[in-house]
């Protein structure tokens, strides 16, 4: 097999940089090289390989002339006391000896010179179809777009394939195999196009090894990770003093969040990352992205499933787990019993004569806490966590999100130097330059080291969560490596949707072997997508395929809508809401949404769905919105919500939720409502009034709320 070398390997090899082996290539032999990652083979890498040989060769004969010459420099009485004539006759046929090989050396590289000249007419000739001039076929490909790519007749190629019993048309596709059999007919030898990973190359291009000497010693990033309510949440509040618990649906952590922690004046970083089984996904993130694993495990529940999984990914990522047992100031709590689970998935406690540490904790009373973060301490010193924080920096996007007022907005863990306000920086196919970045209480920051958590804004996109974010020295450099690989992501899309397409795909739904449930899911931040689509997928089984066909970040609009119709979906909604011409249309056509706060229990509602087992339902009913067109501060009564109420009406008997940009900020009771002075039952359609909510007061102009009820039905 004919040997190949990507450009950047090739610099690599000869100790130049990637700009100028791409320079020397161009100017020196007159190759068209595209890019760093184009390949070179054959004749033409033969040519490059034997000039840096001559280049070495070259090298060596001149420091042994220049040794040579010293030496003689060093006897120059012996020289004198030859005769002139003798000296005459030996300067001659030195001068005879240099000029012959000079001229050896001149032909030579006039011999080369002109093999170099005749291969790049030669390439010049040939098909653009690569750098290395072969045709490369990706596995599946048109017939019209083979046709150009091997250049011949569109119809004669249909007749080759005719011939080998395969009938197809301009716009159908056919495989490699079958492609490269063709292109023999043709006397033409084609290639499998190997696809190469944008988001590698980045990471390849834009990361290196650092020295050393340059390193510092850096805060240990911890993450919190176990089963669902065994209270990693208030452990963390308890640390840092904030009740975040009570602030997300049903007490669970369901996005990932990162805040720094100051501890005996040395940093730690928390990264509290979901407990429920949805959120593998986030959690393995969480996990690659930290130096030590806290398991939080209940000390009256003992080891669970997301117990295990939690302890498996710690594990994949080869970092150090310590044990905190909590909720010790239950009676039932029995830490023996924890210890004894834990062993059977290798988890041995330090005063059981194994390694792991295990600290028995109270999150309500606080008791254990600081024993545990003095251990995070003591680990975090013997792993000698270090990194290099005058470089560009590298780090890891731990969430993202769209925000109306903000746009694109991601939360980064800077890993590898120190990122800047104003920086230019680059994320999978979303760039951009950092406009204003603020810490984890959300102060504005000029900088982020090693380990620092930081949110930024000036992304062109909203980021894809876990990908590795680059500072680079311009916008140009930026907008090149994402436009890559927004082009990868594009043509995957289409790969995707002509397979979708594929008459084989759906023989099995057809024949009603096969049932299809396509769903389309839209959620408040971009790391749920994932974890929300890929939990729906597990659900498939034998007889029924269940197919996430669309899922991103915001409110439920009418192009969802559209999309649902179009491919017979239902829409499922987590923590946003439908606008309330999506919601028209949704109803006009007869389209399903449905909307949940809690994922596990939408989770559940399609499995039950899936096996026939739907209990009676609770079905709900929009009675009206309002729209916030002005807000007071009532003394004792918190803030009102001046509204006018655009449909339906507002009981005030009836549930309400605060919408901002569609996305669920407050779902809860109205606790007063007044048209003008007086108390109100109830405000109708086109009239304005005051509405207070129950122990909630962030509400803003602009600010949409949607009043509903709960009725109980039986299902069909």
């Amino acid at each position: 097999m004919a040997k190949k070398l990507r450009i950047y390997e090739l610099a690599k090899k000869h100790k130049k940089t990637t700009k100028e082996m791409l320079s020397l290539l161009k100017e020196e032999f007159g190759l068209k090289i595209k890019s760093h990652m184009s390949v070179l083979s054959g004749e033409d890498l033969e040519i490059v390989e034997e000039y840096f040989n001559e280049t070495t060769e070259n090298k060596k004969n001149q420091a042994k002339e220049d040794k040579k010459e010293k030496k003689e420099e060093k006897k120059p009485e012996k020289a004198e006391k030859k005769p002139e004539n003798n000296e005459n006759i030996s300067e001659n046929k030195s001068s005879n000896k240099k000029n012959k090989k000079s001229n050896k050396k001149e032909k030579k590289k006039n011999k080369k010179q002109n093999k170099r000249s005749k291969k790049s007419t030669k390439r010049e000739a040939k098909a653009e179809n690569n750098d290395d001039g072969r045709i490369y076929i990706p596995e599946s490909i048109s017939v019209k777009s083979f046709a150009e790519k091997i250049d011949e007749n569109a119809n004669q190629v249909i007749m080759k394939l005719m011939g080998l019993g395969v009938m197809a048309g301009l716009n159908d596709q056919i495989e490699f195999d079958q492609a490269e059999l063709v292109a023999l007919e043709f006397n033409k030898e084609i290639s499998k196009e190997v696809k190469v990973d944008e988001i590698e190359v980045q990471e390849k291009d834009l990361d290196f090894e650092d020295d050393e000497k340059d390193l510092a010693t850096r805060p240990p990033v911890v993450s919190v990770m176990g089963h669902v309510d065994h209270g990693k949440t208030s452990i963390l509040d308890a640390i840092r003093d904030t009740q975040f618990a009570s602030g997300e649906a049903g007490g669970i952590t369901q996005h990932i969040g990162a805040s720094t922690v100051n501890i005996n004046d040395k940093e730690i970083v928390f990264l509290d990352t979901p407990g429920h089984e949805a959120f593998t996904q986030m959690r393995m993130r969480g996990a690659q992205s930290t130096d030590i694993a806290i398991l939080v495990v209940a000390g009256d529940d003992g080891v669970m499933p997301q117990t295990i999984e939690a302890i498996n990914h710690a594990k994949a990522a080869e970092i150090p787990i310590i044990v905190a047992i909590n909720k010790m100031d239950k009676e039932e709590s029995d830490p023996n019993r924890v210890k004894q689970e834990l062993t059977e998935y290798g988890l041995v406690s330090e005063d059981w004569g194994g390694d792991t540490i295990m600290v028995e904790v109270s999150a309500r009373t606080g008791d254990g806490i600081k024993d545990l973060l003095e251990m995070v301490l003591l680990v975090a010193e013997m792993r000698e966590l270090k990194a290099n924080p005058n470089r560009a920096a590298v780090g890891i996007i731990v969430e993202a999100q769209l925000d109306k007022a903000r746009g694109a907005v991601a939360t980064v863990l800077v890993q590898k130097g120190t990122l800047h306000d104003k920086d230019y920086v680059v994320t999978g196919s979303s760039s951009g330059r950092i406009r204003a970045m603020f810490n984890s209480k959300g102060e504005p920051i000029s900088e982020a080291g090693p380990s620092m958590p930081a949110q930024i804004l000036g992304l062109s996109d909203v980021a894809e969560a876990g990908d590795k974010i680059f500072a680079v020295e311009d916008e140009k450099t930026a907008r090149f490596y994402a436009d890559r690989a927004k082009e990868q992501k594009r043509e995957e899309r289409l790969i995707q949707k002509s397979n979708t397409n594929l008459e084989d795909m759906y023989e099995g739904i057809e024949d009603g072997k096969l049932k299809e449930l396509n769903i389309i899911v839209k959620t408040d931040v971009k790391g749920t997508v994932d974890a929300v689509s890929s939990s729906f997928s597990k659900l498939s089984n034998e007889e029924v395929f269940v197919n996430v066909i669309a899922g991103a970040v915001g409110g439920i609009s009418e192009s969802d809508v559209l999309l649902a119709q179009a491919s017979n979906a239902i829409i499922i909604g987590f923590n946003v809401r439908p606008t309330q011409g999506a919601l028209q249309m949704a109803e006009e056509n007869n389209i399903e949404i449905r909307t949940y706060s809690v994922i596990y229990e939408a989770i559940e509602d399609v499995e039950k769905a899936l096996k026939g087992m739907l209990d009676p339902e609770f079905e709900e009913k929009i009675l009206g919105r309002a729209k916030v067109q002005e807000t007071f501060k009532i003394p004792n009564a918190g803030m009102i919500a001046g509204v006018l109420v655009t449909s339906g009406s507002i009981p005030r008997r009836a549930k309400i939720r605060l919408l901002r940009d569609n996305v669920v900020i407050f779902d809860g009771n109205i606790e007063s409502m007044k048209r003008f002075k007086d108390d109100a039952k109830e405000l109708n359609n086109g009239y304005e009034g005051g509405i207070g909510l129950e122990k909630f007061n962030d509400i803003k102009e602009g600010d949409e709320l949607e009043a509903y009820e709960i009725i109980e039905k039986e299902r069909e």
